[in-house]
């Protein structure tokens, strides 16, 4: 179950906090991008991987 109380953050901290930058969020994106283009190409390999081993298999 989700702890709704673990942010202990106070409201106005949390409301006047400057915004993120657009440079910021460019980069985020990019990690984010890249995380799920390495994850992607590893599930690609495994799959090649594990296709090619049931075709020995047989």
């Amino acid at each position: 179950m989700r702890n709704n109380y673990a942010n202990t953050a106070q409201l106005k901290e949390l409301m006047t906090a400057p915004p993120m930058t657009a440079a910021r969020h460019a980069e985020l994106l990019r990690q984010r991008n890249a995380r799920r283009r390495m994850l992607e190409e590893a599930r690609d390999a495994k799959k090649a991987d594990d296709s090619g081993f049931d075709a020995d298999k047989r």
